[in-house]
């Protein structure tokens, strides 16, 4: 059985580890308890193109061919990585779930999922935030097609009007962020539902731009989020983030935001189905 197919929803420490999700865990420590293996997952992980055939990751490895296509086709039975025949060559990919699977199983049997942070720290000195503002409309739809065009952000394909995109948002719960004077990211939440027992949960989304990136905006704005969402007493609130997006994934969960599933070809972005990891974050203050 596949590692998407066997993710399991987040657990608290009040919650037995059953029999089932302790085996699949300890199949998959299993596989890792081996240096060779270990590496060959990094190498994969880190390599500049989305594949390797298996002759280049043994050249990389320092091992023989036939001893990496023995520890692919373990890392491939467990659902660490996948292996796809294009010509005579065997390519090999890290299976994106799995980014989000062994973190999660490693937090389940630590039982560091019953405590989950508040909020971001480390905050930049330098990045301020504060509620958007009409004015900043352009430069919020000219970050939003950033993310577009990444086609790792969102299904979305088209960058809506002004007017469209902050319709959506509810009241006062909308900021951007701000880095030498200039708006350089935003993260806003809409209602999940117009039914009256759902008025405090919502759906996140978070946009930095491309300039920015790596200067601690997605963690100002985060902060924000959920500190304002808290104030405003949304009890609840999710995303949805594709699993190849690893960045967002580790920004979301420092953020208290915990991993309910792998949601296994959701919707088809550009003719292609994709998965998205599910996240939910509730508040303490209700």
């Amino acid at each position: 059985m596949s590692m998407k197919a066997r993710y399991s929803s987040a657990m608290s420490s009040t919650t037995a580890l059953d029999r089932t999700d302790a085996e699949n865990y300890a199949e998959w420590f299993a596989v890792l308890a081996d240096p060779t293996r270990v590496r060959l997952l990094h190498t994969l992980s880190t390599s500049p193109t989305s594949a390797m055939r298996v002759g280049d990751l043994a050249a990389a490895l320092g091992i023989s061919q036939s001893t990496c296509s023995h520890h692919v086709e373990l890392l491939r039975k467990v659902g660490f990585v996948a292996v796809d025949k294009i010509g005579t060559s065997s390519m090999v990919s890290v299976n994106a779930a799995c980014c989000t699977g062994l973190p999660h199983a490693a937090d389940v049997v630590m039982g560091t999922l019953s405590s989950p942070p508040c909020c971001p720290e480390d905050l930049p000195a330098d990045v301020a935030t504060r509620p958007v503002d009409p004015a900043d409309m352009d430069a919020v739809l000219a970050i939003y097609a950033e993310g577009l065009a990444t086609r790792n952000a969102t299904f979305e394909t088209t960058v809506p009007t002004a007017d469209e995109l902050s319709k959506r948002w509810l009241p006062d719960l909308a900021w951007v962020a701000e880095l030498d004077g200039e708006v350089v990211g935003w993260t806003a939440v809409v209602p999940v539902s117009a039914r009256e027992c759902y008025a405090g949960v919502g759906e996140t989304s978070v946009y930095v731009a491309e300039r920015a990136r790596g200067r601690g905006v997605g963690k100002a704005l985060l902060f924000t989020q959920v500190t304002e969402a808290d104030k405003a007493g949304m009890w609840t609130l999710q995303t949805s983030i594709f699993p190849e997006n690893r960045a967002s994934l580790a920004l979301h969960h420092s953020a208290g935001y915990r991993t309910l599933a792998v949601r296994t070809r959701i919707a088809q972005l550009d003719g292609v189905w994709r998965d998205t990891v599910l996240l939910e974050r509730r508040s303490d203050v209700t």
